[in-house]
């Protein structure tokens, strides 16, 4: 399954978007932070996780989130993430991710910031 891993990066703007694909699990948690550390090295003002194609997001995923969390909550950086559905907004929300991380349906949605919707199950 671990194979099926992939992290893309996109510049839009003053904002960098991680595009991420398929497991995030125990395997590939470490590459998922290595990326997004690259990322914030840059210090974007808006950094956007997109885990709209992410088929299975673990604890070790969502903990590298929490991380993501505790590094920006007192950076210019804006922490943004893209999840929609069952795979990922749902077990965010479970835990309570969504209650001090912005969660948005779309990248475009997260990229403007645009006011969250309704929330998803």
């Amino acid at each position: 399954m671990s194979e099926e891993f992939w992290v893309t990066r996109r510049d839009a703007g003053d904002a960098v978007v991680l595009q991420v694909s398929g497991v995030v699990d125990i395997i590939t948690a470490p590459s998922l932070a290595t990326h997004i550390d690259a990322a914030l090295a840059g210090t974007p003002a808006v950094l956007v996780i997109d885990l709209t194609e992410v088929d299975f997001l673990s604890s070790a995923g969502i903990t590298v989130l929490v991380e993501v969390h505790r590094l920006t909550e007192n950076s210019p950086t804006s922490l943004r993430v893209a999840a929609d559905g069952s795979a990922t907004s749902r077990p965010l929300r479970i835990v309570g991710l969504d209650q001090f991380i912005d969660l948005y349906p779309t990248v475009d949605e997260a990229l403007a910031g645009a006011p969250r919707g309704p929330e998803l199950t």
